[in-house]
């Protein structure tokens, strides 16, 4: 594959799908939808073919778990598409208006990044999503996912790419890579790739950044704390953590270290570690810890591992300062939670801990694009610009200044006689389309 040429030919697509309408966007996407459940039973073989080779590989639980799309995932796969097709157009959306002067009108509008390069890991229902979010805010796109998930990622991609076409959109604007030669290759083309987002271990997402100029979006690991205060609901809080840490274990916002205040620890720690192993989970705990109830002692690098299987490491801090410090500490600044009935804690927690989500009586797992009502999501961002948290239609476009005159030019607004700007904020939108149907 000569990836320079789909680079090309990506970047070519991006500049018509920037101008592509809101209605071939959302017919587009029902297109998708529509022929992913005419082809369901094609998808689950392709699936199968790949599940039974990477049992045979004997990887891990939770990669197959990651891997499996069946017939139930498919259909909710293709309920995120009619979602998608329902929520409203990113691009186009006027940020601000201001007047500068008579007949000289400033806006800030929303517009597409371009090409989006995202290398992701083995759920193939990321490959829907990321391509769905993509084609909704008018970006083209460079896929490639795991190599365990070769089969079901080159049929739905096949089926994206050609039914979205068929319904209007760009040919080239979809790009399934193949190999890890092909990855490199992508990351050297910063003059027709404007972002990168990889989706993976912290060492990958690592190695991403330090191999590219392109500027790269995501997140390494997704080690999120569950902090029970002394003022919690004790009930909440075994009911928030056996959801944050069971629901879906091998997923980036399943929590992977509790913290405790010591002031209920020998009262919450019993029942916590009963509703726990009735899930299967084994706990890892500090030595306070593990003089309260019977569990493996945990090693200072559990406080930075991201297990994404049933395992669970606790730690019993003095207050609210040391769970704040630890987790700052040793998180990745993705999902964060306290739970707690005190309103300056809780307040005190959202504003010291450094994490893209924090969240306040509720489950982790609640960290996600489509919970968000962001129309899914491409990943988590744990980067402190352009976008952070789930980032969903919103973080997949930027904006360009337009500025309509009508033969104003600088040299009347500078030296002795110079006029004024204005500078006043204006309640209109721009619409491009409507300017379409008007002369000049």
């Amino acid at each position: 594959m000569d990836i320079t040429k789909k680079a090309i030919g990506a970047n070519q697509a991006s500049i018509q799908l920037s101008a592509i309408s809101t209605y071939s966007k959302n017919r587009a996407l029902k297109a998708v939808r529509d022929q992913m459940q005419k082809k369901t039973s094609d998808i689950v073989l392709a699936n199968q073919a790949d599940l039974e080779k990477a049992e045979k590989e004997k990887l891990p639980g939770p990669l197959l778990k990651r891997l499996k799309f069946d017939e139930s995932k498919i259909e909710e796969a293709c309920e995120g598409l009619g979602s998608l097709s329902k929520l409203p157009d990113p691009v186009g959306r006027t940020l601000t208006a201001t007047k500068l002067d008579g007949g000289l009108e400033l806006y800030k509008v929303t517009c597409p990044i371009g090409v989006i390069g995202v290398v992701f890991e083995s759920r193939p229902d990321a490959l829907v999503q990321i391509s769905s979010l993509c084609l909704k805010s008018g970006n083209a796109v460079l896929l490639k996912g795991g190599s365990e998930a070769a089969n079901t990622n080159k049929i739905l991609a096949e089926i994206v790419s050609s039914a979205s076409i068929k319904a209007g959109i760009p040919d080239n604007w979809l790009t399934l890579l193949e190999t890890r030669a092909d990855v490199k290759e992508m990351l050297d083309l910063d003059d027709y790739i404007d972002l990168i987002i990889p989706r993976g271990s912290n060492t990958f997402v690592k190695q991403i950044m330090q191999s590219t100029t392109i500027p790269v979006l995501g997140h390494a690991d997704g080690i999120c704390h569950v902090y029970i205060d002394d003022k919690a609901d004790l009930d909440m809080a075994v009911n928030i953590v056996v959801d944050s840490k069971t629901q879906y274990v091998a997923v980036c916002n399943a929590v992977e270290t509790v913290l405790v205040h010591k002031d209920i620890a020998h009262t919450l720690l019993p029942q916590l570690k009963d509703a726990l192993e009735q899930k299967g989970v084994e706990l890892r705990g500090c030595d306070k810890t593990v003089q309260i109830i019977k569990v493996k002692a945990a090693a200072e690098e559990d406080w930075s591992t991201e297990y994404l299987d049933l395992i669970l490491s606790i730690k019993v801090v003095n207050d609210l300062n040391a769970a704040i410090d630890h987790i700052n500490r040793y998180g990745s600044k993705h999902t964060d939670v306290i739970v707690t009935k005190n309103r300056a804690n809780a307040i005190d927690f959202m504003d010291r801990v450094d994490s893209a989500d924090v969240f306040l009586n509720c489950s982790s797992r609640f960290s996600d694009g489509f919970r968000f009502g962001l129309g899914a999501e491409v990943g988590i961002s744990t980067n402190k610009i352009h976008a952070r948290g789930p980032v969903g239609l919103e973080g997949l476009v930027i904006y360009k200044w337009i500025l309509i005159g009508n033969g104003h030019i600088v040299a009347d607004y500078s030296g002795k006689e110079a006029k004024n700007f204005i500078h006043k904020k204006l309640r209109k939108t721009f619409d491009l389309y409507k300017m379409r149907k008007k002369p000049v």
